[in-house]
């Protein structure tokens, strides 16, 4: 089973690895020719231009900078794609992810959609988890091959749903983190430091209410009683944050969650 991987970026050099160190017969190719340098020292090959790339493959994994990329990459050599499987683990949206389908489809190419919930440096590890959706007839086919990046979990044919659940992931950890910068931002006000305050209370509080998240989701109404006592308690971050000379960007949106329209589009179907 031979592999390509168009787009050597940090993480298109650490799928690539993986699969050169899994022995899988490895191409790679990426527009700045020096990246794939240290892959052709493990043992992939070189290839010159992107065609010369794809004839070499039953597989071709693309991961670019985002979907314009992609297509200017790969409508090239739409006829070399002709009968392999491609697998599109570049970030974007669920409608670019279908539109991709729809053009694979159309020049006779097995379309897979990818989302990397992991950095480049987890990649290879059991616990890094990456999501496809679309044909699960190809995911099949290469699933065994594609466990050497981590655990793979598909998601269904529709092969919007792996670039959904990914944005819907990562919203979730933007969030997460920006809650957390802010409370060590406030800590820091009077001088606790930060990696103290991470360490010892941060993190601790935050696996705690991760625990109740599957509680939290299914729980279909917000009493009013709750809602006013989450204001309370969000006017008050908001206000302690001002007077502690902390900019509130990152927490004062949260109000507007429970308030009016909002707080009903907001609560769990």
């Amino acid at each position: 089973m031979t592999v390509t991987v168009l787009g050597l970026g940090a993480m298109g050099q650490a799928l690539a690895t993986a699969f050169v160190k899994a022995g899988l017969p490895t191409t790679v190719w990426n527009r700045s020719a020096h990246k794939a340098e240290a892959l052709a020292g493990l043992g992939a090959v070189r290839a010159e231009t992107v065609a010369d790339a794809v004839r070499a493959a039953d597989l071709v994994v693309v991961c670019v900078l985002d979907y314009a990329a992609v297509r200017e990459v790969l409508e090239p050599v739409a006829e070399q794609l002709s009968g392999r499987v491609l697998l599109n683990v570049t970030n974007g949206t669920a409608a670019d992810a279908r539109r991709l389908a729809g053009w694979a489809s159309t020049h006779g190419v097995s379309y897979v959609d990818g989302g990397i919930m992991a950095i480049p440096q987890g990649i290879g590890r059991p616990e890094s988890v990456i999501l496809y959706s679309g044909s699960r007839e190809a995911f099949d086919r290469w699933a065994v091959p594609l466990g050497a990046w981590g655990t793979g979990k598909f998601l269904g044919p529709d092969p919007g749903l792996a670039a959904l659940h990914d944005l819907a992931l990562l919203g979730a950890m933007y969030g997460m983190f920006a809650g957390a910068f802010h409370a060590t931002a406030m800590a820091a006000t009077e001088g606790v430091p930060a990696e103290r305050f991470t360490e010892d209370l941060l993190v601790p509080w935050l696996h705690s209410m991760v625990d109740v998240l599957p509680m939290l989701a299914g729980d279909t109404s917000v009493s009013e009683e709750r809602r006013l006592v989450e204001r309370v308690a969000l006017t008050n971050i908001v206000s302690t944050s001002a007077a502690q000379g902390v900019p509130e960007h990152l927490i004062a949106p949260l109000r507007s969650l429970l308030d009016g329209p909002a707080a009903t589009a907001s609560t769990p179907p």
